[in-house]
């Protein structure tokens, strides 16, 4: 039993430590280690020895904060470890501890200097600093030329050197290697020992997991453990010799002395993941998404499968909007071509009488003095021939006032458009549309057609101007078949016909619109005593289009972003098989030192980067389809606002998606993911 004053005096001190598996569920409780006292001084160098299933390997993983024991006390530097929690035992790990392992257990997606950086990473040591210490310490120990190589490149003693220069990364105070040798042949196996003789004779504490007694025989104290208890604790009075320095340079492919690793200093406690000098957010950010990078790459196919499903979300959002808004302008355009304000009231049949009813003149002064209504405006529509000199043109007369260039939205292209006083004195004028000077006067310029006389009903007029085309815009070219005349001269001079068509009503204000129409209808009401009247609210028409289309315009985005959703199951899927296939990285990182958030941040990265790439692509892909498509004259308007919203989508359902697979991961157990495959 380990004394109170021992185990506060000793680097490292187990008091009656047990450790107990199963016992849960049902199934038999199996111990461990059966009550282990053992004190470690700093500087020591120890070696644990006991055959397979002695319980050698479950105790140097609670020596290394890696596992838990189930009673019993364990102190470092005379703090309990039992009362840390899961980060401050990463940071204990980070910050005292260098493992060394059998299968050396280094990550095959990162290459031999960003390896040995990781625990300076999770330290918060700044780039430069850290690129600088593992260079030295590669160098040292022969693997100078050797930094961008993958660890499936090197060889077993190769591999067995790069994980050593990782637990030297921070300091090593604490050296805990398992079974380093069992892995290698005599030659780089001896090599090892040299290295952790070494390292023990410039002031690290190294702790040896062996079964070989010819290994533990170079330590200066042997602990041998049996069926989980320690049945020898001796300090050796002769150390066996130790290999040559000259066999091990021999060994060593480099012109450096072996000797030149003890003059790694022992860095203490602490002092790498708490100096002053730390590296900044922008550098921890580059780091985890270059090495999120790496880790996607290994398995690009499947990466790439999941970025194409957040690439046709973003592109299919982006596209699908962008015809849909110019597919809306386009129809607006054209509803805009006769005015969005306007509405109409015209005759139509009484429900009670059975007869139909007859609008006059008086009819739209009466509609001109209701509120919101700014003009009322006669209209007598009429099919019949025009004629000017050879030809013959069969075609509608639109009798109107000279209004009518804001009510139908309609302008003057050449000449002028009558006025008031051209209607009441009944003036023989007229203004064609376009097709109707074409066909009328096939030979003569627009401008040279002023001026010009037809006949109309035998009536000759005389050409004071040609509308502007609208066929251009509405894609009809019947528009421009028209000609207007005064609404005096058609109806007393032309046609002798009194009675409206209807009455051509424009309202300023589109809100109050409902009103208005309750209101015409109240006025006719009384001024015609009978409902022989409609009212045609158009301009309620083109605002109920307008909501209807900004509604498909959402549903295809709707749409379209199912497929966003798709990719974020994707990245679920793609997070969840890699941490499952990379569990072993996952206890590598947390035996290094990686915190909880660090492994949430390093899974939930690489969810990042995976709908990052797929929305930058999937915005420049549609831009791409959207720039083809108006080359084949499809009405299309990017939405800035559509691009940032499919993006951003993008990345949140990444992020949404990837958070499971990252706590997932987070939540492992360093000593069940150090063993999984």
């Amino acid at each position: 039993m380990v004394s109170d004053t021992e185990a506060k005096a000793a680097l490292i001190a187990l008091t009656d430590i047990r450790k107990q598996y199963g016992g849960k569920e049902g199934s038999p409780a199996v111990e461990v280690l059966h009550g282990i006292s053992l004190t470690i001084q700093a500087g020591e160098f120890v070696a644990i020895v006991g055959a397979s299933g002695s319980g050698k390997s479950t105790l140097m993983n609670i020596l290394g904060c890696l596992d838990k024991p189930t009673s019993g006390s364990y102190r470092f530097m005379g703090r309990d470890v039992s009362q840390m929690s899961a980060d401050e035992l990463a940071g204990l790990r980070r910050e005292a501890f260098g493992f060394v392992f059998q299968g050396y257990h280094l990550i095959p997606t990162l290459d031999v200097l960003h390896n040995v950086q990781m625990p300076a990473v999770y330290a918060g040591v700044p780039a430069q600093a850290r690129e600088e210490r593992a260079t030295g310490l590669l160098t040292l120990l022969g693997l100078g030329d050797k930094t961008t190589y993958r660890p499936q490149q090197l060889s077993g003693g190769q591999q067995q050197r790069v994980s050593i220069a990782r637990a030297l990364m921070n300091g090593g105070q604490v050296i805990l290697a398992d079974e380093p040798t069992g892995a290698l042949d005599s030659r780089s196996g001896a090599q090892v020992m040299v290295l952790l003789n070494e390292l023990a004779a410039a002031g690290h504490t190294v702790i040896l997991i062996t079964h070989d007694d010819k290994v533990a025989a170079q330590a200066q104290r042997i602990v041998r453990i049996s069926d989980g208890e320690i049945v020898e604790d001796a300090v050796q009075p002769t150390r066996q010799e130790q290999p040559s320095l000259a066999a091990a340079e021999t060994a060593m492919p480099t012109t450096a002395s072996a000797a030149a690793v003890g003059s790694l200093s022992c860095v203490p406690f602490g002092r790498i993941g708490t100096q002053a000098l730390s590296a900044s957010w922008l550098q921890d950010i580059g780091t985890t998404l270059s090495s999120a990078w790496s880790a996607l790459w290994v398995s690009r196919f499947r990466t790439f499968l999941t970025l194409l499903s957040f690439i046709i979300g973003v592109a299919s959002v982006i596209v699908l909007v962008a015809v849909g808004q110019g597919n809306n302008e386009k129809l607006l355009q054209q509803i805009a071509l006769w005015g969005t304000h306007r509405m109409y009231v015209g005759p139509d049949v009484d429900a009670t009488t059975g007869l139909r009813g007859e609008f006059y003149e008086r009819d739209a002064k009466v509609l001109e003095q209701v509120a919101n209504v700014r003009i009322a405006m006669p209209y007598l529509a009429e099919s019949t021939l025009l004629r000017a000199g050879g030809e013959t043109f069969a075609t509608d007369v639109w009798s109107v006032t000279a209004d009518a260039p804001v009510v139908l939205n309609w302008d003057v292209q050449y000449g002028v458009f009558f006025t008031p006083e051209d209607d009441e004195a009944l003036a023989p004028v007229v203004v064609l549309g376009k097709v109707a000077r074409e066909r009328l006067f096939p030979d003569v310029l627009p401008q040279d057609v002023i001026g010009q006389y037809l006949l109309l009903n035998n009536t000759p007029l005389r050409v004071i101007g040609e509308l502007a085309e609208k066929g251009l815009v509405s894609g009809s070219s019947h528009d421009d078949d028209l000609v207007l005349v005064p609404y005096s001269t058609a109806s007393q001079r032309i046609f002798g016909k009194p009675q409206l068509s209807y009455v051509s009503v424009v309202v300023d204000d589109l809100d109050a619109l409902d009103q208005t129409v309750k209101d015409i209808e109240h006025v006719m009401r009384q001024t015609r005593r009978a409902d022989d009247f409609r009212v045609s609210n158009s301009a309620a028409v083109v605002q109920g289009k307008k909501e209807v289309m900004r509604q498909q315009t959402m549903l295809l985005a709707l749409i379209a972003g199912i497929s966003l959703v798709v990719g974020g199951l994707g990245v679920m899927n793609i997070m969840l098989m890699s941490v499952k296939e990379r569990t072993r990285e996952i206890g590598i990182r947390m035996a290094t030192g990686g915190r909880q958030r660090d492994i949430r941040l390093q899974f939930l990265s690489e969810a990042v980067v995976v709908s990052c790439t797929g929305g930058v692509a999937g915005v420049v892909i549609g831009l791409a389809i959207g720039a083809l498509l108006m080359l084949w004259s499809v009405p299309v308007i990017f939405s800035v606002r559509a691009m940032l919203v499919a993006f951003f989508c993008a990345l949140g359902t990444g992020v949404i998606f990837g958070i499971m697979p990252a706590r997932q991961a987070a939540k492992l157990d360093p000593v069940v993911a150090l063993a999984g495959e």
